[in-house]
């Protein structure tokens, strides 16, 4: 048993992964808040998907122009895998190797978070776009995927506040890490490609938390995990790129 608020590996939402991606079934219907290329805003789903696409496309060439329709890309990727329910998809070039995930919970409430963390493509919020987004010529993935599920029963608010306390956690362990931009010698706060996925249940299923900010327990439930995650994905993440050299 896991003891209130403290942190395990291992979490009990259905997963698996199938050659490159990772399939988690939320066990029926749960409303899902997301920035996902498939499935992304307010949507009711029965699965996330997030899927690894190849670090530098074969022949050369932009990502973006291998997968011009990613959320066309990731609704035939759910069809080939038998799904049929709604699906909120994402994509990442990092390996599903690299998945790390954490569970938290206090008393009957429970947070987990599934993340996969590349940080070649780390930016600081606030830095103009270039006119291309910037290549890394070696290959290195470079995408922060987090994906939170709790069997909580979270208001509108409470989502949006739930991404908002995850990307606080992940800021502040970039920071924490020194994590430079890859746009100049800022710390970065993130990728340019990252991507949140906040799943919970549906009205009158679970207990109900109209907020979830860093004053909650459910906010320090998704701080607590993010933070976990991020910091394993960062080490991760230095042991591909020393291995990959």
């Amino acid at each position: 048993m896991t003891r209130n608020g403290q942190i395990r590996a291992h979490v009990q939402t259905r997963h698996r992964v199938v050659d490159r991606t990772l399939i988690i079934d939320l066990g029926g219907r749960r409303r899902v808040l997301s920035s996902a290329p498939q499935g992304g805003g307010l949507t009711p789903a029965s699965y996330i998907l997030n899927h690894q696409v190849e670090k530098r496309p074969a022949g050369g060439g932009r990502r973006s122009a291998r997968f011009p329709y990613p959320a066309h890309f990731l609704r035939v990727l759910a069809s080939r895998f038998g799904i049929e329910a709604g699906t909120v998809g994402l994509m990442t070039a990092v390996p599903m190797t690299q998945l790390v995930t954490a569970r938290a919970c206090m008393g009957d409430l429970w947070v987990e978070c599934f993340a996969t963390v590349g940080v070649t493509n780390a930016v600081r919020a606030g830095e103009w776009p270039p006119p291309r987004a910037p290549q890394d010529e070696s290959g290195n993935p470079g995408t922060i995927n987090l994906i939170l599920i709790t069997n909580g029963s979270l208001s509108h608010a409470a989502m949006v506040g739930a991404v908002q306390v995850a990307t606080e956690a992940k800021v502040g362990l970039l920071r924490d890490h020194a994590i430079p931009s890859c746009l100049g010698g800022s710390t970065a706060t993130g990728t340019g490609t990252d991507a949140v996925v906040i799943a919970c249940r549906l009205r009158g299923q679970g207990a109900v938390y109209q907020y979830s900010g860093t004053h909650t327990i459910i906010g320090a439930l998704i701080g607590r995990v993010v933070a976990h995650c991020v910091a394993e994905g960062l080490k991760k993440a230095t042991i591909w790129r020393r291995r990959h050299r």
